[in-house]
C-alpha cells in the first residue's frame, strides 16, 4: 500500500493542486488518514511548499457540540482561519470514522457552530471560485466507507486506487486527457 500512497500523494500534490515552490498548503483530515497525510506532506515539501496540517480525532466534533459552551462553539481554529483567508492550497482528505452515527446534535447548537464558521465558508467559496485558493477533496479508504459500499476494506482500497488510476503507469497528462474526454462525453450524452 505504501507505493500506492506515494503515487496518490504525487497525484494530489503535482496534478490536483499543482503545488509550486513557496506556496502554502493546508491539509485537513482525520487521524485515520495519517499514512496519506504523511506522504502528501513529504511530497509537498519536495515540491517546495510550506505545509500545515490539522487532524481530527474520533468524536471530536461530537464532544464539542455536547460539552462546548457558547464561546467554545463560536471559536474557530486560528490555523483554519488563516488557511482559508491566506493559504494558496487546501487539501481535504475524507476519512470518516463512521458514516452512521447515532448522535443527533441539538439543532440550536449545530446552528450556532455553523454560524461561527459561515464567514470562513464564504471566504472559501469566493477564493476557490477565483482560484486564489486551489482546493482538492479526495478519499482515504476507511472501514466505514468500505462497509457502506458493502465491500471489504482491501476491495474498497483497490476501488479508490483504481478510480484515481493509481494502478496504471499513465502520466499526469494522460490522466488530464482522460478527465477531459470523460467530461466531454458527459456533456454530449446530456444532449
Amino acid at each position: 500500500m505504501d507505493s500506492m500512497l506515494n503515487k496518490y500523494a504525487r497525484l494530489l500534490v503535482h496534478y490536483c493542486l499543482s503545488i509550486k515552490p513557496g506556496e502554502r498548503l493546508f491539509i485537513r483530515s482525520t487521524t485515520l488518514a495519517e499514512p496519506l497525510v504523511r506522504e502528501v506532506y513529504r511530497e509537498a515539501l519536495r515540491a517546495g511548499a510550506l505545509v500545515e496540517s490539522e487532524l481530527e480525532f474520533e468524536g471530536q466534533n461530537k464532544i464539542l457540540l455536547q460539552e462546548g459552551n457558547d464561546s467554545q462553539l463560536a471559536y474557530v481554529s486560528m490555523l483554519y482561519s488563516e488557511a482559508m483567508q491566506h493559504f494558496d492550497a487546501y487539501l481535504y482528505i475524507k476519512a470518516p470514522f463512521s458514516l452512521r452515527d447515532d448522535y443527533k446534535p441539538v439543532p440550536a447548537r449545530m446552528r450556532q457552530r455553523q454560524q461561527a464558521l459561515a464567514p470562513l465558508s464564504n471566504i472559501y467559496f469566493e477564493r476557490t471560485a477565483t482560484r486564489a485558493l486551489k482546493r482538492c477533496l479526495c478519499q482515504y479508504p476507511t472501514q466505514a466507507q468500505a462497509q457502506e459500499a458493502g465491500m471489504s476494506l482491501e476491495a474498497y482500497e483497490q476501488f479508490v486506487f483504481e478510480a484515481c488510476r493509481l494502478n496504471t503507469n499513465c502520466s499526469y497528462a494522460s490522466r488530464k486527457q482522460a478527465c477531459h474526454w470523460k467530461h466531454m462525453n458527459s456533456l454530449y450524452s446530456k444532449r
